[in-house]
């Protein structure tokens, strides 16, 4: 894995000499454009249109128009000698509670990892203090060309930079929250509770996969092969437009929830001993002493009759 940036943390009078790495990867297949009839690729030129001719990309700058038509063209040169000290320097502007940072604030992030032996001690350092405390470090760095905010905190062994928005850069939410009075009773509060609290047993985020992902795959593997692309039935869940009884859909979630769960538990015993039986459900004790009382009392029933036959029939014979 290759770095994307080489610098130092500064705090201080303290340099830590750093590098950055990509701590994530979004997976994918990788489409291009092509023409439906005949399969052939779809090519993007790039056409100056004053010359009326195709451009390499080694000729090509960014520009900024202005209201009035006016252009300012600006090369890679240009933008590399802006006036930034964070080009080289990820500056430590304050330390702050790691809960105060907005999420939607969060963008990109990357590990961080010492370039040279020298720069250990004030990493473990920064890393142990920031650690102990509960703290982030709110800092600017200026990758290609644009300088940006990022937060700087401890993930295991390691000190990690994320990027972050401008405050600016995040848009209003007025107006977006629900409007009028709204009551939330007792009950519905806990129940959703429950409701909650019964989703979130045994939840492995690392079991989670993109189906997304493993569908366009099979698709490809079997388009490439000539045969029939797999079928799945319709698995899209159609939100209802319209909740008339919260209580009832809370409660009927729960109980949702539980079979699922029951069931998938159920499943994974069998599938590490695929030996052992399947464990039968006991029955309802109310319907079985409701049973039991049935059969009973049917009996009883059959026996008065009976008897009263024989009655008639000595009383007859007298």
């Amino acid at each position: 894995m290759r770095s994307t940036w080489k610098g130092a943390i500064t705090f201080g009078l303290v340099s830590i000499p750093v590098q950055l790495f990509p701590a994530t990867e979004e997976h994918g297949v990788s489409l291009h454009q092509v023409h439906a009839e005949d399969g052939g690729r779809i090519r993007v030129k790039r056409y100056c249109e004053k010359e009326n001719r195709e451009v390499p990309y080694a000729e090509i700058a960014k520009a900024y128009e202005s209201p009035d038509g006016r252009t300012a063209v600006l090369t890679d040169d240009d933008l590399s000698d802006l006036p930034l000290p964070s080009k080289k320097i990820i500056d430590v502007l304050a330390f702050v509670d790691a809960s105060e940072v907005d999420p939607l604030l969060l963008a990109k992030p990357y590990y961080l990892q010492t370039a040279g032996p020298a720069a250990a001690k004030p990493y473990v350092l920064l890393r142990e203090a920031l650690s102990g405390s509960g703290r982030a470090a709110v800092t600017k760095i200026t990758l290609r060309t644009r300088e940006s905010l990022a937060l700087l905190r401890v993930r295991g062994e390691l000190l990690v930079l994320q990027t972050m928005l401008w405050p600016d850069e995040v848009r209003p939410a007025a107006g977006l929250e629900p409007q009028g009075k709204v009551d939330v009773r007792p009950q519905e509060l806990k129940m959703a509770t429950s409701l909650m609290d019964t989703l979130s047993e045994d939840f492995d985020l690392q079991a989670l996969h993109d189906d997304y992902q493993q569908a366009l795959d099979s698709l490809v593997a079997a388009k490439l092969e000539g045969v029939e692309p797999p079928s799945g039935e319709e698995a899209e869940a159609m939100a209802p437009d319209n909740v008339i009884d919260l209580m009832s859909a809370l409660s009927a979630s729960v109980e949702a929830a539980e079979r699922s769960r029951a069931g998938g538990s159920a499943a994974a015993r069998a599938e590490k001993d695929p030996g052992t039986p399947a464990r039968k459900q006991p029955a309802r004790k109310g319907a079985a002493k409701g049973e039991a009382s049935a059969g009973s009392g049917g009996k009883t029933a059959a026996k008065k009759t009976a008897a009263k036959k024989t009655a008639t029939r000595k009383r007859a014979s007298a």
